[in-house]
This record gives C-alpha cells, structure tokens and sequence, in this order.
C-alpha cells in the first residue's frame, strides 16, 4: 500500500502545473494581467523566440470567461510599438502604458551614473485588488517573484490565482505560493511566432 501510494505521489508530482491537469471550470470569471516585458524578455533570453500573445491568451483562458485581459507595456525609447500596441488591442487586451523612468547621479569620482526603473509592479498589483471580487481566477503572466504577496492577498479574497510563465525564468516562491503553475513551455511551439 505504501509503494501505490509514493508512486501516485510521484506522478501527481510529475504532472503538477501541466495544462491537461488544471481544474478548469468553464463558468469561471477570469482576469488576465499581462506584464508584456517579463514574458518577452524571458521568451528571447531562454529561447531566442517571440511569444504569440493571441495563443497564450486563448491557452490560459481554455474556454473560461473573460472579464478582462490587461497588457502592461513599458515604452522603450526609440523603438516603435505602435503595430505591436495595436495587434495587443486586436486580441482584447486594454493597453496600459508607462514610460521608464530615469534616475542621474555622480559617483564618488565625478562619473555620471544612469539608472533606469521601469516596471509596472504595483499598477498590476493596484489593478488585481481592485478588480478581486468581480473574478474567481486571477491569471497573472509574469514570473516575476515581487507577485508572491499580490497572489497571498488575492487568496484572502477568495481568488484562485494562476502564474503562467516559462518555469525557467520564474521565481520559487512565486510558484509555490500560487494555486496553479501554468509552465508556457508545456504548449511547446503553439505560443511562440
């Protein structure tokens, strides 16, 4: 009895955060809260690919009902967004946009240091809270551990919350704390152009 049972809990370990096992329930209300430059950039550095926007959201979701679909973008200088901006909007997702922000100081020896902060942290955050008694599943797109507390607030408020991120570039703790890992690499070339 106790070999079935460690072997049934090897394979629930095996198949944890893949997409076949998730209990997904079509009348569930869902938000997607998208930070574009973490799943970019972790898309591009781990497999030198682009993501597709459009499948990861048609993925996640899995027939579930949309509320909303938030896109966090940070605006690069000297690149142009606008086609990018508007395929974004195509797909449903309401755009939010900030510009970096860009700090200057001397060092000890006279150099001029320039740092530049942008990310879109606690407007995600901001817009979760606000928006937790209007969903059952907050799907957040970001592997990014600073969320670990958004997600522990937003079990508070009776909200399942959801990562989807490639397991590679995504925090512990971030996984450990949400209700589902949704692992993007499990849905292999389908998500990426």
């Amino acid at each position: 009895m106790i070999k079935s049972k460690s072997i049934l809990k090897y394979y629930y370990t095996l198949l944890k955060g893949v997409y076949m096992q998730r209990n997904i329930y079509k009348n569930q209300r869902v938000a997607v809260f998208l930070d574009v430059q973490n799943l970019y950039y972790s898309a591009r550095d781990v497999f030198n690919r682009k993501v597709d926007f459009e499948k990861v959201l048609f993925k996640i979701l899995n027939g579930r009902q949309l509320i909303r679909a938030l896109a966090y973008i940070i605006k690069l200088q000297g690149v142009d967004q606008k086609g990018f901006i508007s395929s974004l909007k195509h797909i449903g997702y309401e755009i939010k946009e900030k510009e970096p922000k860009i700090y200057k100081r001397l060092d000890e020896e006279g150099n001029l240091i320039t740092t530049i902060k942008a990310d879109w942290d606690m407007g995600i955050a901001m817009d979760a809270i606000s928006i937790a008694e209007k969903i059952d599943v907050a799907v957040l797109t970001t592997g990014d551990g600073d969320f670990a507390d958004l997600v522990k607030y937003l079990h508070t408020k009776g909200v399942k919350v959801e990562i989807a991120a490639f397991k590679q570039t995504t925090a512990k703790e971030l996984i450990e704390v949400c209700d589902e890992f949704i692992d993007l690499t499990h849905f292999g070339e389908e998500i990426f152009l």
